[in-house]
């Protein structure tokens, strides 16, 4: 993996579209990432995480990263100082936008920018809403095993395959009961809250395109909508069709 380091010196604000990549790279500030528009994957050599607009992620200056949009995607960043670190975080972490950090972020980001006053107060409301902000657990783990690997890359194919772990390590030559601790070992998840964790990013991805709610629950392996919509509930806090409707807002700038 080749990494080219990239250097920010303030806002930004980038559209891409469906399916665009940005390649490894890193930076030596602290980026916060927010899809006002569009679903942002963002990969990082640990896991990956699937930020929708009601998210951001706080990537800490010298991770290696990637992105790529699903649909049209509005990718706005703040940056910080590597002295400056409101969350106190180390490591990527995907957050919880208000509505109020939203607007913010895409003030500072929407051309042309602000005063330098008016960019100061909103940098302070940016930093002081950041203290306030929720840690939600939305990265999937990427497993180093070969096997497990092997595993992750048939689920990311085919995330409604029904087969259980005993299934799937008759297919990757490993037991049930080896590929279990070593689920536990490398995501510190059990095995059926990573493959629910894969579904539920793929869920995301797939609404981005503007699929149905029933086709989406079909297609990442759930047994009926009803039991789609009330993991996804639990997991974002709104059901999918809501999520739909508000996932590509219109966005001034």
């Amino acid at each position: 993996m080749s990494i080219t380091r990239q250097h920010l010196s303030g806002p930004t604000r980038l559209d891409l579209t469906n399916r665009e990549r940005i390649d490894w790279h890193d930076h030596d500030v602290h980026q916060l990432i927010h899809p006002s528009q569009g679903v942002l994957q963002v990969s990082t050599p640990m896991g990956a995480w699937i930020v929708p607009p009601h998210r951001a992620v706080w990537v800490p200056a010298g991770v290696a990263h990637s992105h790529q949009a699903h649909g049209p995607t509005q990718m706005r960043n703040l940056i910080f100082d590597a002295t400056v670190n409101p969350l106190r975080l180390d490591r990527p972490t995907v957050l919880a936008v208000s509505p109020l950090l939203r607007e913010v972020i895409i003030s500072l980001t929407t051309e042309p920018q602000v005063g330098a006053d008016s960019r100061a107060n909103l940098e302070r409301v940016a930093l002081d809403q950041l203290r306030r902000v929720e840690e939600l657990p939305a990265c999937l783990p990427t497993p180093n095993d070969p096997r497990l690997a092997r595993i992750a890359d048939l689920l990311h194919g085919e995330p409604s395959d029904q087969r259980s772990l005993a299934d799937l390590g008759r297919a990757v030559g490993a037991s049930e009961r080896t590929l279990s601790r070593l689920f536990r070992q490398q995501t510190s998840m059990t095995f059926p809250q990573w493959r629910s964790q894969l579904r539920l990013q793929h869920s995301l991805i797939l609404l981005s395109t503007g699929a149905s709610v029933t086709s989406v629950g079909t297609a990442c392996g759930y047994h009926s909508s009803s039991s789609f919509i009330e993991t996804f509930r639990r997991a974002f806090g709104v059901t999918p069709g809501r999520y739909s409707r508000e996932s590509h807002p219109a966005v001034a700038g």
